[in-house]
């Protein structure tokens, strides 16, 4: 008892997303435990859970009331008593009686009224208020108390003697929100048994009516009958058709065709003659002798065809008709059809009205006030989905503060309707149907209205209804959660904080190897003239670009500076975040540059130089609107990726587009020339609307910081970085740029630039990347049809895009997109399992087996745990497909396997228990990923709306 008031309690005020009832669990799993092994039905666990409450608080009221007879609350809440009156052998006898849930049998009825009806009533019950009392056994209840909250058990489980196991009954049942009790009472038991007397007789002259007109609407003494009003009609329509004077067969001459012309008639030729003659002479009748086959051919003729030419003679009638039939026979005829006819439809109409009248009558026979004094409310319908075997529960219950229906499924807890729990507990609709209704007193109103402060008259809510020692007991729960949440917290800093001395580490070791250069120029302020987000915009330049730049080598960077520069060197070659995924690139530049490479080493006859080194390397790079660049550099010192990604398009364009500058007024100049071109044209992307397959975002990663408002120096850093990239020392104009680039670099102070926050959002533009090679993967995969090595990648592509989302609305992918084919590679692979267990061979069983339990299981709660609407419904399906085989026959070994499969299938845990780690990210090339990018998005805008 103390640990049920403990999960109550911390269910009111606890700060946990969901309490654990594992202590209370197992105290009842103790209590309740039976000899059997065989898992308890619901019914007779709430039976038992019932019994053990009413027990526990009988001996709590005891301890406390010495001497006083206690009242039980559980009893007073629950419980209420029946008088069962009847006849045993002719003996007339009175029982009071107690009850908690009422049974009541299912199959054969249409409403909770029905039910009620006959549990009710048993035996012969004429004989109770017979005059005779004849020797005929009955008897009948009458609530003389009804509890407050009154629950009817829905008996939808029998036992199929032929098969041997208990089945589920999917009948539908309907039952209505507001429940009047007036009938079943002992207090109007002879009014009752008056209006259950009227409702009998009218019930009889029902059927009786009903009899008739089913003999009006299904006439004839044949297999197949019609209803008699058409019946006539069809009659008088032939009596009314145009009278013929020839057989139906008469009037076809087969010797001449309908324009008149005629032939010599022969007798049909024998099948072998037919077989020996050639196409043409079989097909026609010759006009001549046999000897003379020429003749016979210019006189054949062309004959009609009645079964095989579809232009029927005009004269040839489209209906049945009389053969003779007199003007005098018609009118009489046509006078009694039609007064028949408007006879039986007139029969019909009475007859009808009468039945729906009399329906009228029984649904309103106990709707006087007199006999609605006692209204319950449904407040709770249970519901079970599945068969007699397996299957899920969940709940419905009303709130009544929020005037709505809460659907309570597992730790899920939403908003529902009316219309839903309709679907979800009338049955005859799918596998799900109620099995326990709760009705509350309607007249009681303190069963569900607020709480009020006896002192001050406020509402009473959480933690303020519960009593001081409950009231403790959570305060010490929620101050330990706090407490696992703070050395959580330390752990996860203690875990990152690692993290980054080993980057550190790794990063020290990579710019030991690594030297900078810088070159001096005049100095000149740095502006950026478009600017991203106001927030992220700071009032003036950093000072460090205010500054000239050293004429000597920079030697000694600044720590923060090195390791940001080692770790992009490090990462450079295959998670680089220049490493974009699509080629094609907005005008003037060209989707990719033409790269050449001379192997063996060999520059062009007139580049050749005689001191060139063994070493060395030509490459020819040519840059549209800027120009061809030849590049001669140690083996190693030049990337050849690296030169063909957007950013050093976009880079090398801006350089050459500021060489009159250069020319004019030196490097320093140039650069800012160039670095304000390059943010002036990446601005731009950042602003326009592109179509999904061009995602500027992943070809800069200067338009991904904008789009999600990076602050302004993390901006500028990336940017001096991109033009700091040693593969730009191919001549001396980008060289020297590059160098004032490196010394800009070199003069960033620490307070300037957070180094922690600028490794985040790099990392971030990272896992931007990742998330998308797993879409693109599984995307293809998924049209390809290969769904088993699809799941995985679209799996693990939604959840990280999902994370990706959190931290804002361009930080991802489409969620919808994502979500649509994730959800789709499950129900593909569902049926493909469905479609292999049907086979019934064992090795197909096996396979589709496995696929549901390795693969389709692990990641349904995945689409339960945030209650999407189109995700649910796939599950609904799912399960729905694998819970109508019990139904079906099949051998006792696929029966076995089935029955330990759909627990597994049918719980609702979101819990994920067992998953498979993230699939490996294929090593694509950049312009290979961009184009595979750039083809899916595309192939799938092409798909119609409702197929994505």
């Amino acid at each position: 008892m103390q640990e049920l008031r403990n999960l109550f309690s911390l269910m009111v005020g606890s700060k946990r997303k969901y309490v654990d009832p594992s202590r209370a669990v197992e105290i009842l799993k103790d209590a309740f435990k039976s000899s059997e092994s065989q898992q308890q039905d619901v019914s007779e666990f709430t039976h038992k859970l019932l019994d053990w409450l009413e027990d526990a608080f009988q001996m709590k009221a005891e301890e406390d009331r010495e001497g006083e007879k206690p009242k039980n609350p559980m009893v007073e809440l629950f419980y209420g008593r029946f008088l069962a009156v009847g006849v045993h052998e002719g003996k007339k006898f009175e029982n009071t009686e107690m009850f908690g849930q009422y049974p009541l049998q299912v199959n054969g009825f249409k409403d909770l009224h029905e039910c009620l009806e006959a549990a009710m009533i048993e035996g012969e019950i004429e004989s109770l208020h017979s005059a005779e009392n004849s020797a005929r056994s009955g008897q009948e209840h009458w609530f003389t108390e009804l509890p407050p909250v009154l629950t009817f058990e829905l008996s939808r489980f029998e036992f199929n003697q032929a098969l041997g196991r208990p089945e589920k009954i999917h009948n539908k049942l309907e039952f209505p929100s507001m429940l009047y009790m007036d009938r079943y009472m002992d207090r109007n038991r002879e009014i009752t048994r008056i209006k259950r007397e009227e409702i009998r007789r009218l019930k009889e002259h029902l059927t009786l009516l009903q009899q008739r007109l089913e003999r009006y609407l299904s006439y004839g003494s044949g297999p197949k009958r019609f209803p008699l009003a058409d019946v006539l009609q069809y009659a008088m329509e032939f009596a009314s058709s145009k009278p013929v004077c020839t057989s139906p067969v008469e009037d076809i001459d087969t010797s001449a065709p309908p324009g008149g012309t005629t032939g010599q008639q022969l007798p049909p030729p024998s099948s072998a003659e037919q077989d020996s003659l050639p196409p043409l002479e079989s097909s026609g009748l010759a006009s001549g002798p046999a000897t003379a086959p020429s003749a016979a051919q210019q006189q054949r003729v062309p004959i009609h065809k009645p079964f095989t030419q579809s232009r029927l003679p005009p004269d040839l009638p489209m209906h049945p008709a009389p053969r003779h039939i007199t003007e005098e026979e018609l009118r009489v005829l046509e006078g009694c059809l039609h007064r028949w006819r408007s006879e039986v439809e007139n029969d019909t109409r009475d007859l009808q009205g009468s039945i729906t009248r009399i329906h009228r009558t029984i649904e309103l026979m106990y709707s006087d006030k007199s006999m609605m004094q006692v209204p319950y409310r449904l407040h709770a319908v249970l519901v079970h989905e599945g068969q007699a075997n397996a299957g899920h529960y969940w709940a419905y219950i009303y709130d009544p503060h929020q005037r709505c229906w809460m659907k309570y499924n597992d730790i899920s807890v939403t908003k529902s309707s009316w219309e839903e729990l309709v679907r979800d507990s009338f049955g005859g609709y799918r596998n799900a149907s109620a099995y326990c209704l709760m009705y509350i007193n309607d007249k009681k109103p303190f069963l569900t209205e607020e709480e009020f402060d006896k002192e001050t008259g406020q509402i009473l809510s959480g933690m303020d209804k519960l009593p001081p020692d409950l009231k403790q007991y959570v305060k010490e729960d929620n101050e330990q959660f706090d407490k696992e949440i703070e050395e959580w917290d330390i752990m996860q800093a203690r875990k990152a904080q690692q993290e980054k001395l080993a980057l550190a580490a790794a990063a020290a070791a990579a710019s030991a190897a690594s030297s900078t250069s810088t070159s001096s120029s005049s100095p000149q302020p740095m502006s950026i003239e478009s600017s991203p987000p106001d927030n992220a915009v700071p009032q003036q330049d950093p000072e460090y670009m205010e500054q000239p730049s050293p004429t000597n080598d920079s030697k000694h960077l600044q720590e923060d500076t090195e390791r940001a520069i080692s770790r992009a060197a490090a990462e450079q070659e295959e998670r680089s975040p220049e490493a974009l995924l699509n080629a094609s690139l907005p005008p003037p530049i060209s989707p990719e540059p033409e790269v050449q490479m001379n192997t063996p080493v060999t520059p062009p006859p007139d580049l050749v130089t005689e001191d060139e080194s063994p070493g060395q390397r030509t490459v020819e790079v040519a840059i549209p609107n800027v120009g061809t660049f030849v590049i001669e550099s140690e083996e190693g010192g030049y990337d050849d990726e690296a030169m063909m990604t957007p950013d050093m398009q976009g880079v090398i364009m801006a350089i050459g587009k500021s060489s009159s500058v250069y020319e004019k007024n030196g490097p320093e100049a140039a650069f800012f020339k160039a670095i304000k071109m390059e943010y002036g044209r990446l601005l731009r992307f950042a602003q326009e609307d592109t179509p999904v397959e061009n995602d500027y975002r992943l070809q800069h990663i200067i338009v991904y910081f904008i789009q999600n408002q990076a602050p302004k120096k993390i901006l500028e850093r990336t940017l001096l970085t991109q033009f700091a990239d040693r593969n730009l020392a191919f001549d001396e104009r980008c060289k020297s740029i590059m160098n004032v680039a490196r010394a800009k670099l070199d003069l960033i102070k620490p307070e300037e630039v957070n180094m922690d926050e600028y490794e985040i959002w790099h990392q971030d533009y990272r896992n931007f990347r990742e998330t998308t090679i797993l879409m693109v993967t599984g995307l293809e995969l998924f049209q390809k049809t290969n769904y088993v090595e699809a799941l995985m990648y679209l799996i693990y592509a939604y959840q990280y895009n999902k994370e990706l989302l959190l931290k804002g609305l361009y930080r991802g992918h489409d969620e919808e997109l994502l979500g649509h084919y994730r959800r789709e590679c499950l129900l593909k692979l569902n049926e493909q399992a469905a479609a292999m267990f049907e086979s019934g061979e064992e090795p197909e069983v096996t396979t589709g087996l496995g696929i549901m339990n390795e693969l389709v299981v692990p990641c349904i709660p995945l689409l339960l745990v945030h209650d999407a609407e189109r995700d649910l419904l796939a599950v609904e399906d799912m399960r729905n497909r694998w819970c109508s085989y019990l139904g079906q026959e099949m051998e006792s070994n696929l029966q076995e396997k089935l029955t330990d499969f759909l627990p597994k299938l049918l719980d609702c845990s979101t819990e994920i228990k067992s998953f498979h780690d993230p699939p490996k990210l294929p090593t694509y090339s950049t312009l290979e990923l961009c184009e595979r990018f750039s083809r899916i998005m595309a192939a799938l805008g092409r798909v119609p709306t409702e197929g994505r």
